[in-house]
């Protein structure tokens, strides 16, 4: 009679040998998968190992595909409502509490971007969720930079795209880039331009051979910000970066700073520093420095708070330098 030590060892070897054909299994129908036939076993474990590298490789790739283009998609920028006081004409309700809205005059406010009706109390309780409506907004130039790429859904504002993309494609090694000023009626032709056609605005070579109309075009809309691209809150950390005399030093607080900037200005102040970086690139050609593009976007890209005039002018070189680090630095920072 068999001994319960050989009882034993007989179950081991079973559980061992369905294992092996669960295994073998499994290989099969990963081979059959990948739409490959094997005559032999032996063939099959051989090409086993190989076949799991080739699956896993595949898998990365798709994941990494499929992350790519999630990164690609149109980030979800936080906007707060534009309240305005505004009289209703009739019965008008709250769209956040429901209530009646009493009055014959200024029962409420209303959202200039999305014309979100709600009382005054109320405005102060509101999510930041502002969809802005296109209806709404009805300029290009002089629009917070934030409500225009909400409006029309886009990374950064189709100004900076569609004239950098224009500058890139027959501008770069135009002398004095940027530096030289366009005539300015034909600048306000295609301001004008942006602001009735949007996206559809005609900037090409055919409309304006001079490369300068389309970057005096692009300095204009900076300038036209209501909140400038570096922002009024953020200002005071950029100017304090330009102050400090260690490079590393230097570096980490110009990155605190482009911390406190909005995700649509942060954003649109990487793509245009990722150009000005190109335009110097082609300095022998069009004689532009980072030193020189610094001189040229300080003032346009940033403006001081402060009221006091000298105050403001003081900070006129450390503006400058505040681009020029940008610039030199994009790879880092961004």
């Amino acid at each position: 009679m068999p001994s319960k030590e050989s009882w034993s060892g007989r179950k081991t070897n079973r559980a061992a040998v369905h294992k092996s054909k669960q295994e073998g299994r499994q290989q099969d129908l990963l081979i059959a998968a990948l739409g490959m036939k094997l005559g032999s076993q032996k063939s099959s474990v051989t090409i086993w190992q190989p076949l799991k590298l080739f699956a896993y490789s595949q898998l990365t790739s798709l994941v990494r595909r499929a992350t790519l283009k999630e990164n690609e998609q149109i980030p979800k920028y936080e906007k707060v409502h534009n309240f305005k006081v505004h009289t209703f004409r009739g019965p008008h309700w709250c769209e956040y509490c429901a209530n009646f809205m009493w009055g014959l005059i200024a029962q409420g406010v209303k959202c200039a971007d999305c014309g979100l009706n709600v009382h005054k109390q109320c405005s102060k309780m509101v999510p930041n969720d502002c969809k802005p409506d296109l209806k709404h907004v009805k300029k290009v130039y002089s629009c917070d930079l934030t409500t225009l790429v909400k409006a029309h859904i886009t990374k950064r504002p189709m100004v900076v795209d569609m004239c950098i993309r224009e500058i890139e494609s027959r501008g770069l090694n135009s002398e004095g880039l940027y530096r030289v000023s366009g005539f300015s009626d034909l600048i306000e032709d295609v301001k004008m331009a942006f602001d009735r056609d949007g996206e559809k605005a005609d900037i090409s070579v055919n409309m304006y051979e001079d490369i300068n109309i389309i970057t005096g075009a692009l300095k204009l809309y900076f300038r036209d910000l209501p909140i400038p691209l570096i922002t009024y809150d953020a200002y005071p950390k950029f100017i304090e970066s330009a102050k400090i005399m260690d490079p590393d030093e230097q570096l980490e607080t110009l990155h605190e700073a482009l911390k406190l900037l909005p995700p649509a200005h942060c954003e649109t102040l990487r793509y245009l520093m990722a150009h000005l970086k190109r335009v110097t690139l082609h300095e022998k050609e069009n004689l532009m420095s980072a030193e020189n593009l610094g001189i040229v976007f300080g003032p346009t890209l940033m403006r001081s708070p402060e009221l006091d005039a000298m105050a403001a002018l003081n900070d006129i070189r450390y503006q400058r330098l505040v681009v020029e680090l940008l610039i030199k630095n994009e790879d880092i920072l961004f």
